[in-house]
């Protein structure tokens, strides 16, 4: 497997254990997600197809289409990050849904939480979608 290829196939696997991570906390867990975290569903989940046709039909080229899901759902998360942190952006944070975006079901040491996560793997395909197309060109 060449290394273009492992990197996508990287990039694949994170993006499915992020789609299926969000899928068990509401599924397993039961937690409603709020609006912000349904956003960033929303630019997640197509992620993982359009990556898989790339791996299967070894089309590199077709990351482009990921890369701009992954950065709209990158900012939206940071946004959700710092409204549940930052004390002065969490008391002028208005309610998104019917569950508080400013809420956390997760709190791992103290700074781990959903959003976090969807951060962390938005982050990680930006970089590798960014490494695919600068080595394809």
């Amino acid at each position: 497997m060449k290394k273009q290829q492992s990197i996508l196939f990287f990039t694949w696997i994170v993006s499915i254990i992020a789609t299926l991570g969000s899928l068990s906390f509401s599924v397993i867990n039961h937690w409603t997600p709020c609006s912000l975290c349904w956003y960033q569903r929303i630019f997640m989940y197509p992620i993982v197809f359009i990556i898989g046709i790339a791996f299967y039909k070894n089309k590199i080229k077709d990351i482009i289409y990921v890369l701009p899901l992954s950065l709209i759902g990158m900012c939206i998360s940071i946004y959700h990050i710092l409204i549940q942190k930052v004390p002065a952006l969490k008391e002028t944070a208005t309610q998104c849904g019917p569950v508080p975006c400013t809420g956390d079901y997760l709190n791992w040491f103290g700074f781990i939480t959903i959003p976090m996560l969807a951060f962390v793997a938005f982050l990680l395909i930006n970089i590798c979608c960014i490494t695919l197309l600068r080595k394809s060109n």
